[in-house]
């Protein structure tokens, strides 16, 4: 056979041996193994393409590599095949017996199966023929339902144009039937109208059956806006489009007419029919504008005329009274019905355009200086009274939903627009800042007279400081929505404050020029900015946080929190300025006590090339070394208005500058003296060798150097006891140890006592 023929030959002893399986080398891994990407299922995948497979392997396998691995695979499979023959050998040879006149049975199969293709096709084509019959009845159906729709909703229109004609001309005639007087259920059972005799029990009169009528008619007008809103495009409707907008300006005519009646009447259930024939049209701004031309503007024209010539003043909170009460008096009236709940009348906004919109349309054209900022303290009066108003007009709200809604009109929006707050703080900023600028560029400080103050501050920039900063909240000047910017301000002006003292109090120390209050500033008057700084920082951190808390208490717990740590922060950096301004003292009684301190060279010309005695008691200028400090601690202002624990700073750190620069000066003059010394015994030996004379030099005189150090000795025993006055121990000064051990004789080394 044809298999036969392909097959190798196939010995006794290849049938005997077991399949093949592939053998391992030395490491354990299979001799005919292949690459991790030669995937073997690959090829056994539906979509496999033989050219995409070694396009994407190109990239990264060379060519040969890969037809090697192929042929390897090829072979494998070859092996395999001839392996599985192998196997199963006998059932290989038996099938070539069992394919007997194989072509006879195909012929005789063919015929059936080409039968019932033909009848499969026709039943298809009768199917294909069904359905296209059956989708076109449907589609027919369909434009047929879509005709008979049509065509009702144009018979359902025109039975309620037809209607609605009837209804106008049946209200037209409501007044020549109802001319005797009310109805009464014994005289007539039913109107012409269709309106039950129930609502024409005694009571019930002409107004109210008019607005029972507009709201029918209301009613099937709604109807007609939605018939014609589905079919505008059709010719028929296009027709009756005048007999519509006919009917509609007849009906808005008449409800008109009969809202205003009802409202000047106060008919309640006639007021009633009407805002439901007017919200089941949607037309509610008719309404609210009907109410608001016919009661709420004479009522507002009778408080702020429009044509008054600009001969009234601006201030709105009077008119803003009267107005509340001319409302509480004839406009509760509309509000009540109109929110009366499960009513439908909530689409009505009277309180918003009706009553808030003529206001500020009267507040425009009568008052129109109101809305300026450009006079705060009247701006921010009106604007507040106007707060007050709109929270008096959200009182006639019945629920939060529509206050929030009363709050979206664009008349209450547009209302708070007119009140520029951007502009009113900038007016603010600038008069606050401003006075606190002008305080500060003057070329000296202005201490307050006693008599003219009963407050702590003792200078007038301070004074200013603590001004402004309790004017950021004052009731006639905060606006409570923008608090943040006064806060803003209220550090703004502690920092401006704060920057300037720092500057001068730089430009001291440098003698730079700009900052002429702090050049020509005595010690005294920085003991005025010592007192101002602790009373700033203390009111500050103290009754302003409460005040500003009490301002802000309905914020949240974090806000409060913030703003606390800002204004404390503010407070913190004036108590920080406290130890420059304390410096600032020092270093000019420091310089003072130099002038003093300059006489020291007076005790080397007093002992150089003299023979004058040792001394025996102290020179006359220790006494002044401490006499500015003691001047300045002994002066009405020290003792006023410093504190001991303020003064001790300033006594430890005068001492402390001031003996170091004693002990500075002290230490040149002791080593130029023993320098020169030193150079005139040179001289002098090498003089008296020349001249053959002994050079026993007398040791029994004192040196000029240790008469000079004798001197210096006594004098800073007596400054030791100065500072002992004042309470400084001089032991602790570390410059007066180094003096001491420089001056003091060999016995007096050891201890310093005076």
């Amino acid at each position: 056979m044809g298999i036969q023929q392909e097959q190798p030959s196939v010995t006794s002893q290849q049938l005997s041996n077991p399949p093949r399986t592939a053998t391992a080398d030395l490491f354990g891994d299979p001799i005919d193994s292949h690459p991790l990407w030669f995937k073997q299922s690959s090829f056994l995948s539906p979509d496999f393409d033989s050219e995409s497979y070694i396009s994407d392997l190109r990239t990264f396998v060379p060519f040969e590599t890969l037809r090697s691995e192929l042929q390897s695979h090829l072979s494998s499979l070859k092996h395999e095949l001839v392996e599985l023959i192998n196997r199963d050998y006998a059932d290989f040879v038996n099938l070539s017996t069992k394919l007997v006149d194989v072509d006879a049975a195909v012929l005789r199969m063919r015929a059936p199966l080409i039968e019932i293709r033909e009848k499969i096709l026709g039943f298809r084509g009768a199917v294909e023929g069904s359905l296209v019959s059956l989708q076109g009845g449907l589609r027919q159906r369909a434009e047929a339902s879509a005709a008979r729709e049509i065509l009702e909703l144009l018979i359902d229109t025109s039975h309620v144009v037809s209607k609605v004609e009837k209804l106008i001309k049946e209200l037209h005639n409501v007044p020549a039937d109802l001319s005797n007087g009310d109805l009464h259920t014994a005289e007539k059972g039913h109107l012409s109208n269709g309106v039950s005799t129930q609502h024409t029990e005694i009571g019930i009169n002409l107004r109210e059956t008019q607005s029972m009528l507009l709201e029918r008619i209301a009613s099937e007008m709604n109807r007609l806006k939605f018939y014609f809103a589905h079919a505008k495009n059709l010719p028929f409707i296009e027709n009756m489009e005048k007999r519509i907008q006919n009917a509609s300006s007849l009906l808005d005519t008449s409800l008109g007419q009969c809202f205003v009646d009802g409202l000047i009447h106060k008919d309640a259930n006639a007021v009633f029919n009407c805002l439901r024939a007017y919200a089941a049209v949607d037309n509610t701004r008719n309404a609210e504008e009907i109410f608001r031309s016919t009661v709420v503007a004479p009522l507002v024209q009778k408080v702020i005329p429009v044509n008054s010539g600009g001969n009234i003043g601006d201030e709105l909170e009077e008119d803003y009274k009267q107005i509340k009460i001319l409302i509480s008096q004839d406009c509760t009236f509309l509000l009540g019905i109109s929110s009366t709940e499960n009513s439908g009348l909530h689409v009505f906004s009277f309180l918003g355009n009706s009553i808030l919109k003529e206001v500020v349309w009267a507040i425009q054209q009568g008052k129109p200086g109101a809305f300026s900022p450009g006079r705060p303290t009247e701006f921010l009066k009106n604007y507040k009274s106007s707060l007050v108003f709109l929270a008096d007009l959200e009182g006639y709200c019945p629920s939060r939903s529509a206050v929030a809604n009363f709050r979206a009109e664009a008349v209450y929006v547009d209302f708070i627009k007119q009140w520029n707050i951007g502009v009113y703080f900038s007016l603010r900023f600038q008069e606050i800042a401003g006075s606190l600028d002008s305080a500060l560029v003057g070329s000296s400080l202005i201490p307050i007279p006693k008599s003219d103050s009963d407050h702590q501050m003792t200078l007038k920039q301070s004074l200013t400081l603590l001004e402004c900063l309790k004017s950021c909240w004052r009731e006639d000047v905060l606006v409570f929505s923008i608090s943040d910017k006064f806060l803003r301000l209220t550090l703004q002006l502690i920092s401006r404050y704060a920057n300037w003292l720092s500057a001068g109090l730089s430009a001291r120390k440098t003698r730079n020029s700009g900052f002429e209050w702090a050049l020509a500033a005595a010690p005294d008057d920085f003991v005025y900015i010592i007192h101002d700084l602790d009373v700033l920082a203390s009111e500050v951190c103290g009754n302003y946080i409460g005040h500003v808390f009490n301002i802000l208490n309905s914020c949240s717990p974090q806000v409060l929190d913030n703003v606390k740590n800002s204004i404390l922060q503010g407070g913190k950096s004036l108590k920080d300025l406290i130890p420059s301004v304390i410096d600032s003292i020092i270093e000019t009684l420091v310089e003072k006590s130099n002038e003093e301190l300059k006489q020291l060279h007076g005790i080397v010309a007093a002992y150089r090339m003299t023979k004058k005695p040792p001394p025996v008691r102290h020179s006359h200028y220790v006494s002044g070394v401490l006499r500015p400090l003691k001047a300045f601690l002994d002066g009405e202002r020290a003792n006023t208005y410093l504190t001991e624990d303020t003064k001790d700073k300033l006594i430890q750190g005068a001492a402390v500058k001031i003996t170091n620069r004693y002990n500075d000066l002290a230490a040149d003059i002791v080593n130029t003296a023993r320098k020169t010394e030193t150079s005139l015994q040179r001289i002098r030996l090498g003089a008296q060798r020349r001249a053959g004379a002994s050079s026993d030099v007398s040791d029994h005189n004192v040196s000029e150097t240790d008469r000079i150090c004798m001197q210096l000795f006594l004098d800073i025993q007596e400054y030791g006891r100065n500072l002992g006055s004042l309470g400084v121990e001089a032991a602790k000064i570390p410059a007066y140890g180094s003096l001491w051990q420089l001056v003091a004789p060999q016995d007096r080394q050891a201890e310093i006592r005076f």
